[in-house]
């Protein structure tokens, strides 16, 4: 939008505003954020200009001319008049710092001959103005501070969208740490089962069967021996079939089952750490998010209180005009 001539001389960032055409009160927000706000000088000319840009849109391209005012209306907020755009800029500060840099002291020079300054400051140590001015500028703060309660609202608003994502993220994450905790109990649970089918089978194989066998009377020496050798053989039977190759594997399968019942437990442990504390980073999302609304309502309640006294204002303005001969 500036020419090879014009040289930038100070950029701010600001809130831009334009006054409705139709109303002539109300302020119209050029966005939801914050613009670059850029001063330029023409040395050839000798005339400065105020550019705004939002997207590949010009929303300020005011010229300066001398009988231009910058009215500062609030500690952030100021104003001033285009005749030539027929509209009025407004202008809100995150700061009053910023505020007070707008003109900046290189633009504290004239456009054209003869002028002092580039606006006329309306200074608090001016004469008392009358009850219609009072009353018009009480209007005008009015109007400002509708804006500004506006912009709070809408960051507010922006704030708990993220925070309702957040915890909808927290809830998902949550619910999915919950699913796993479960699977994992219930894997424990069938190893155990498992174990303990299989230290039952190995008591029910190990117990040897003893037979009671009397010896009568009329046995024999030779006869006492040789079932001494039978029950020895027996033994060995039942050594070779409980104590043997098979009772090994099953002992490892028991060990291995167990040291995996033993990871499972560990593992579920640290899945209940694990959701434990997401379910405190859950409460806490929960208690940002109401902490959260409850400074929307705030914002509501004293946005409603701004414009039911900009309504008094408006109301006593026109009995004002109404009665002014």
């Amino acid at each position: 939008m500036s020419t090879a001539r014009e040289q930038p001389i100070f950029s701010t960032r600001a809130h831009v505003f334009q006054i409705d055409p139709a109303t002539k009160r109300n302020w119209i927000p050029a966005g939801k954020h914050a613009l670059t706000v850029s001063y330029f000088y023409d040395a050839t000319r000798n005339v400065y200009r105020i550019i705004s840009i939002g997207g590949a849109k010009a929303i300020i391209n005011s010229t300066v001319t001398p009988n231009m005012t910058f009215t500062k209306t609030s500690q952030k907020f100021g104003q001033w008049a285009d005749s030539r755009a027929n509209t009025v800029y407004g202008l809100g500060f995150a700061s009053e710092q910023h505020l007070t840099q707008v003109p900046p002291s290189p633009l504290v020079s004239a456009n054209g001959p003869g002028e002092e300054k580039l606006f006329r400051s309306q200074s608090a140590d001016a004469p008392g103005p009358t009850e219609r001015e009072r009353l018009k500028k009480m209007l005008s703060e009015g109007s400002v501070g509708e804006v500004q309660w506006e912009a709070e609202f809408f960051a507010l608003q922006d704030s708990n969208n993220k925070l309702a994502g957040a915890l909808r993220e927290a809830n998902a994450a949550a619910a999915q740490w919950r699913q796993q905790l479960e699977a994992q109990r219930a894997e424990a649970e069938r190893l155990r089962q498992r174990v303990a089918e299989l230290e039952a089978q190995a008591a029910s194989e190990v117990t040897p069967t003893s037979e009671k066998e009397g010896l009568g009377q009329g046995q024999s020496l030779e006869q006492l021996e040789a079932l001494v050798q039978t029950k020895d053989q027996e033994i060995q039977t039942l050594k070779s079939q409980t104590g043997g190759p098979r009772e090994a594997p099953e002992a490892a399968e028991r060990e291995e089952t167990q040291q995996k019942v033993q990871d499972l437990e560990t593992r579920n442990a640290e899945l209940e750490h694990q959701l434990r504390a997401m379910e405190r980073s859950l409460e806490e999302a929960r208690a940002e998010r109401e902490r959260a609304r409850a400074e929307v309502g705030r914002a509501a309640q004293l946005l409603d209180v701004r414009l039911f006294e900009l309504s008094e204002l408006r109301e006593g303005l026109a009995r004002l005009a109404e009665a002014a001969p």
